[in-house]
């Protein structure tokens, strides 16, 4: 989840979720379902999970390989019911396209002075060559871009990257204009791959007739062409080295116990990535997101060992590259398992083991996206009072990370989704040092007792959750008639 905030909207945020937010009640005793969960099992998975040998878990890689399979093993060992193509695994037989350090070579005329790029000061995620003489270049706003209707015709288009999930993609198929080639100034490498290389999905068409947009990552030739004057850009890039991989989501069940209702389907889920290796650096995601599949190992282990099945049937599902787009819920989406007319809910986790929030300290607390969306908020504030956790709405965060987390994909299919976290921004966000020796353990168990309740109650009650008439959510609710009209 991105995390674009001022200080002031923070400082206002904060106060106000302290003021509204309901308290939770004494926890009650723990009962049979609560007792299974473990601080210290969940130290156990994560320490692991998140370990140096896991390399970052990034996608495609050893180490992303490695924790599917640890994941399988747990469900294994929970007594889940497989649910995958291949045992617990569901496949996406995609590819991965690799370019080597210099096989984007750029060179800038501008300001009277001519630039060649180092090896790694630009990148590009599309298959074709590319071999551009000097062209002039001219630099727009990302609005003004998509407004031109001519003034970047045969040019290159010179863009800032903003800060949204397929930045390319968008622009190329809201263009009116016909460049030659889309240079995109990228000094954060938010859009590129990792390892240089990027996925490709089979099943969806390449538009070959859009500009490419190499991605420019210098920042001395990023000013040159940011201060506007004449400019010349020349390209040369080499196609890509292009190999299959397979991509996985870990999926058991645990089948429900009414003879109708088990045909029904609750969705517990995380995404199990994260972003490898950079810079010669390991970047080992235990909060993000290693802390949300960690939980759904052991919420899985604790509902299974219960003597009582729930009534409904409960998925549980580690998801893949969620770092480069939701891929994995996506792709699930297309795919499903489990049929999504018969997918009651979705509750989806990430960020559930820091509470060293940057608004901040967050203990016994836990918040939700889309909170007032459907009536799963109502069912997990009760479930809330009952373990002593205080489950409350973020005035801002709440709609604003709706859609950038893995429960979108559902959503978007009718399908009442929402992402549960403690921390919406925690220091070392995507950065090196989220590690598994900075989790709250403790409190980690409590929001997963929590959670088990809630989803013990979903399963277990005859009226499945829907969406509600609130505006933001309209779009969602329209989805879901359009879901139940075609049973």
């Amino acid at each position: 989840m991105r995390h674009i905030v001022s200080a002031l909207t923070l400082a206002i945020a904060c106060s106000s979720a302290l003021a509204e937010a309901p308290t939770a009640s004494k926890a009650l005793p723990l009962d049979a379902l609560t007792s299974r969960i473990s601080a210290d099992s969940l130290r156990g998975h994560l320490s692991f999970l998140s370990s140096d040998l896991l390399e970052g878990r990034g996608t495609p890689s050893r180490g992303v390989d490695l924790a599917a399979e640890y994941i399988a093993a747990q469900f294994r060992r929970a007594g889940l019911e497989a649910a995958g193509d291949d045992g617990y695994f569901q496949s996406a037989n995609w590819q991965f396209a690799q370019r080597k350090d210099g096989d984007v070579a750029l060179t800038i005329t501008a300001g009277g002075k001519t630039m060649s790029l180092p090896a790694n000061g630009a990148s590009g995620n599309f298959v074709d060559p590319v071999s551009l003489a000097a062209t002039p270049a001219v630099f727009m706003s990302w609005q003004a871009a998509l407004d031109d209707s001519g003034a970047a015709n045969g040019k290159v288009l010179v863009v800032p990257a903003p800060a949204i999930s397929g930045a390319a993609a968008q622009l190329q198929s809201k263009l009116k204009s016909t460049p030659a080639l889309i240079v995109m100034i990228d000094r954060e490498r938010r859009h590129s791959r990792g390892a240089g290389g990027w996925l490709i999905d089979p099943a969806q068409p390449v538009n070959k007739s859009a500009p490419p947009v190499v991605l420019l990552h210098a920042a001395d030739a990023a000013a040159a062409l940011e201060a506007g004057g004449a400019a010349t850009v020349a390209a040369n890039v080499v196609a890509p080295e292009i190999k299959p991989v397979k991509l996985r989501n870990v999926i058991g069940v645990l089948r429900g116990s009414d003879p109708a209702l088990k045909n029904t389907y609750v969705m517990l889920s995380a995404h199990y990535d994260h972003l490898g290796i950079r810079d010669g650096e390991i970047f080992n995601g235990a909060n993000d997101d290693g802390s949300g599949t960690v939980s759904v190992l052991e919420i899985a282990a604790a509902m299974a060992a219960q003597k009582e099945r729930p009534r409904r049937s409960i998925v549980f599902i580690a998801l893949f590259g969620e770092e480069l787009g939701l891929l994995g819920s996506r792709y699930y989406a297309r795919n499903p398992v489990f049929p999504l007319k018969d997918t009651v809910a979705n509750l989806n986790l990430e960020q559930v083991g820091r509470t060293d929030d940057s608004e901040g300290a967050q203990v016994n607390s836990a918040t939700m996206t889309g909170y007032d969306y459907s009536t799963i908020g109502a069912t997990l504030q009760r479930a809330g009072r009952q373990t002593g956790v205080r489950f409350y709405k973020h005035p801002v965060n709440s709609d604003r990370y709706f859609a950038r987390s893995d429960n979108q994909a559902l959503a978007d299919a009718g399908v009442p989704a929402h992402t549960l976290c403690v921390a919406f921004g925690f220091p070392d966000y995507h950065g090196k040092d989220d590690t598994w020796d900075k989790i709250d353990y403790d409190n980690m168990a409590r929001v997963n007792r929590m959670v088990a309740v809630a989803l013990r109650d979903i399963a277990n009650n005859r009226v499945a959750p829907s969406w509600t008439n609130v505006p933001n959510a309209a779009k969602y609710l329209d989805a879901s008639r359009a879901l139940k009209a075609a049973k």
